[in-house]
């Protein structure tokens, strides 16, 4: 046995890309923890980080790359004739059959390998295809399209550490790292705002982690959340509460969102959502009675149906209540392995947010701000013509768990000509995949802090809150005699054998503050270059240097004082709070009737997502360590008054119904729950048609769902939580 050492490294478990030191004995991972060297994460790491030795070590993870058989067994292949044969495949479809016959999907475990994203995005983009997906159209799409409706403000919101109160719907940052509440060690700098006098609110259905420390807490009834909004609009615009100055100068649309939110009442609202008229105000005069916050919507939020509308809705609140940097102001986060701030204190105006390129075969749907909806894939894969998508390349997600309406999913992933998944085991997309390609992962390969800044692109909420950057090396070799390969290097693969250039684009921002230009760079394509050399040229143009960055081991900040510049003299464009669409759609949500509720006597449950700390989405919840401590599957919690009024107790066995399929599970009691919800994680179960122990693996509740339901009509995602449903006792 040889001594043990330590080494300084990223966490590659999930976007959030926490600073760690990892112990090594004799070429393996023995434990890792968080790095209290850090000067912004401060010796955070979240169990599942944790527990990544054992994500390296898993009995279950491939080693080879494998290939379906034509009896449906998968065998080993090497990597270079995998690449020469999905190349041979791949060229003879789009020959027949063209570009967009290929689509690519890109899922949230793609986030902590950005080097994959983009040369992966951009080999499908040379080929001549615009079929690209992604995750973020089935969780929060959104956002971009209520930042394109809305404008953006050039030098940024206000940032977290800086805000004396804060807003967030439908999300649960403590836990899933995102929602606002800065990634490096959220449930810190929570605690240290609150300490400092921030006011918390939280509109979510459960008292869930974040809820606890909330000042103010709308436990509403899911799907609810437009009304709620739009009933703290009309409070804050009638009693005059928001920034007349900041409104007068940078904002149009003003008496339209107030006409549009006069019949949402504090009392009509409270009777929609369920919750005390007087709360609905007190959160309305909180908000807009401080001076620095904001107002941010999450997962649940944008599942719960009206995604967009809910989006632009917080943005409103944000924009009469003038939420910005103004000038003069620092900026937060000047850059690091981004290009420098360029901050503007003024306003760009709405840009086009639908019709933007792809029409889909699917009901009327199309390319918008978010990109192309993923929620209408499986229906271009099953259409009979001759844009039929024909083969998939699926990295960083898994499809067969985690796409809504599963058996559609699972239909169209069966029907493809060519299907493709990079994994790290055979997942329920990978049983179902013609090649699965068996990547390097976490500290087999290099890393740095460009994923979580470039984060930003998506959304200012998302990214680095203050100016930290880190590399990390590789540590370990892989396993002995195994044949894996980093995803970028697949992509430059098939590129190479495909006959197509590669280039190296950062993302233009679409919320956050102006930053300088850097031109893409070209990949050379005759001498593959190393991973460190690609990541040079994914930061080309960075205020600090890659090097610079390499010369602090625990990573480091690197401040430096930017200020939000004044309006330039001819600038007239302005913030609009009166989008047309969305307030049409407003009036729609007056006028519908609430999604089901008690007095629905075949549905009378509602079904709402969660996050499990244990897990992320469809990952990692077969590692022992974890499974101790939450079990492996996804529990269906409920309030134990409703458990004692079905007579269920704790660990029975339930069938959970919807209109459009049901589900096995194991009911749980949860106290934080309102009453009348059901509660379960996403993206459980075993493969689709797989025979599984749903006590084992949990069971999928994308079952329950339909693309067809509730869906949004630009980004297409479909209603994924607040489903109605009912519980019966299930007879084993």
């Amino acid at each position: 046995m040889g001594s043990t050492t330590q080494h300084p490294s990223l966490c590659r478990l999930c976007h959030a890309a926490c600073p760690v030191v990892v112990d090594i004995e004799d070429g393996v991972v023995l434990r890792v923890r968080g790095n209290r060297e850090s000067p912004a994460y401060h010796g955070y790491c979240c169990s599942r980080g944790q527990a990544a030795p054992e994500h390296i070590r898993n009995p279950d993870r491939l080693l080879h790359s494998m290939k379906r058989q034509p009896d449906g067994s998968y065998r080993p292949i090497a990597i270079d004739q995998a690449m020469d044969e999905i190349a041979g495949r791949l060229s003879a479809i789009i020959d027949e059959h063209g570009a967009n016959s290929l689509a690519a999907y890109f899922g949230t475990y793609s986030a902590p390998y950005p080097g994959a994203n983009i040369l992966g995005g951009g080999w499908v983009t040379m080929l001549g295809s615009q079929m690209i997906f992604s995750s973020g159209t089935i969780d929060q799409p959104g956002k971009d399209i209520a930042n394109a409706m809305l404008g953006r403000w050039r030098a940024g919101p206000h940032a977290f550490d800086e805000s004396d109160v804060w807003m967030t719907c439908g999300g649960n940052p403590i836990v899933t790292h995102v929602g606002g509440i800065p990634s490096p060690n959220p449930a810190r700098r929570l605690k240290q705002q609150l300490d400092a006098g921030m006011q918390l609110i939280v509109i979510d259905p459960r008292r869930c982690e974040t809820a606890a420390r909330a000042h103010i807490h709308l436990q509403a009834r899911p799907g609810e959340d437009a009304s709620l909004l739009a009933a703290m609009l009309h409070v804050i615009i009638e009693e005059g509460l928001y920034d007349r100055a900041f409104v007068d100068e940078y904002v149009e649309g003003l008496e339209r969102l107030r006409r549009e939110v006069e019949p949402f009442t504090t009392a009509f609202a409270a009777a929609r959502a369920d919750v005390p008229e007087p709360q609905i105000a007190e959160a309305a005069r909180v908000f807009a009675a401080a001076r620095r916050g904001l107002a941010v919507g999450g997962t649940g939020a944008n599942m719960s149906g009206h995604s967009t509308l809910v989006e632009y809705l917080l943005l409103c609140l944000n924009t009469i209540c003038g939420r910005f940097v103004r000038e003069g102001e620092s900026v937060a986060n000047p850059g690091v392995l981004q290009p420098r701030a360029i901050p503007r204190a003024q306003a760009v105006g709405p840009r086009p947010y639908e019709k933007l390129g792809v029409k889909l075969s699917a009901r009327g749907l199309e390319e918008s701000a978010c990109g192309l909806p993923t929620a209408a894939l499986a229906d271009q894969i099953l259409h009979p013509g001759p844009e039929r998508v024909r083969a998939l390349f699926s990295m960083g997600g898994n499809p067969a768990a985690a796409w809504p309406d599963q058996k559609r999913a699972a239909a169209a992933l069966e029907s493809l000509e060519l299907c493709v998944q990079v994994d790290i085991k055979m997942s329920a997309t990978a049983k179902m995949a013609d090649y699965v390609i068996a990547p390097k992962v976490s500290f087999e390969v290099p890393g740095f802090s460009y994923a979580l800044e470039s984060l930003e692109s998506f959304s200012v909420l998302w990214g680095m809150a203050e100016p930290f950057g880190m590399y990390a090396p590789a540590l370990v070799d892989p396993p002995a005699g195994s044949d894996l390969i980093e995803e970028w290097e697949f992509f430059y693969g098939l590129a190479q054998r495909m006959g197509v250039p590669l280039f190296t684009a950062r993302m233009p921002s679409l919320t956050a503050t102006d930053r300088e230009g850097a031109e893409p760079q070209a990949v050379d394509m005759k001498v593959k270059p190393t991973t460190e050399q690609l990541f040079e040229l994914l930061v080309h143009g960075s205020r600090i240097s890659l090097e610079e960055v390499k010369r602090h081991p625990n990573g480091a900040l690197f401040p430096e004082s930017i200020r939000a510049l004044p309006r330039e003299v001819a600038a007239a464009e302005r913030l609009c709070v009166g989008n047309a669409a969305m307030l049409a759609e407003l009036a729609e949500v007056f006028e519908e009737a609430p999604i089901a509720l008690a007095e629905n006597r075949e549905y009378p449950f509602q079904l709402v997502c969660r996050r499990q700390q244990n897990v992320y989405n469809s990952s990692l919840r077969d590692i022992e360590q974890l499974a101790r401590r939450n079990g492996n599957f996804n529990p269906a919690f409920m309030q134990p008054d409703d458990l004692r009024e079905l007579a269920l107790e704790a660990g029975d066995a339930v069938e959970i119904r919807s209109a459009h399929g049901s589900i096995p599970a194991v009911v749980e009691p949860d106290a934080t729950l309102r009453r009348g919800l059901v509660s379960m994680a996403h993206a459980f179960g075993g493969a689709p048609g797989e025979k599984s122990d749903f006590r084992q693996e949990g069971s999928n509740t994308s079952v329950l769902v339909s693309v067809e339901d509730g869906y949004d009509r630009i980004s297409g995602i479909p209603r994924m939580s607040a489903i109605p449903v009912n519980v019966r006792l299930l007879l084993e």
